[in-house]
């Protein structure tokens, strides 16, 4: 999604890290930039628009759910596996719980 024009900040860039923009996980800077970007170009606007609401509307609906301490435990181990450059288990967490192991 562009809008065709030249930003400072390309589309893609903000599109790749709009939820860490969303979840207020990105530096002040960046989040300037984006906010920037988001002046400039109505696509871009739009697609945060769109996705901050969604984001509202799931946790309205589900955000009253606790999550397994178990599947909280396995997702924690597997993001701090990603980030030390390990290799990651091939099975996937949702198949962990839907088997009834989480």
């Amino acid at each position: 999604m562009s809008c065709g024009e030249p930003h400072e900040t390309d589309c893609t860039e903000v599109l790749d890290h709009l939820y860490e923009f969303l979840d207020h996980e990105m530096p002040d800077s960046d989040c300037t930039k984006f906010e920037t970007h988001f002046e400039e170009c109505s696509p871009c606007l739009e697609k945060y628009g769109l996705e901050q609401a969604v984001k509202k509307l799931v946790k309205r609906c589900c955000g009253q759910d606790d999550v397994p301490v178990d599947l909280r435990a396995k997702v924690m181990g597997r993001i701090d596996l990603i980030r030390s450059g390990q290799a990651v288990p091939e099975n996937d967490i949702t198949q962990d719980v839907a088997a009834g192991e989480a």
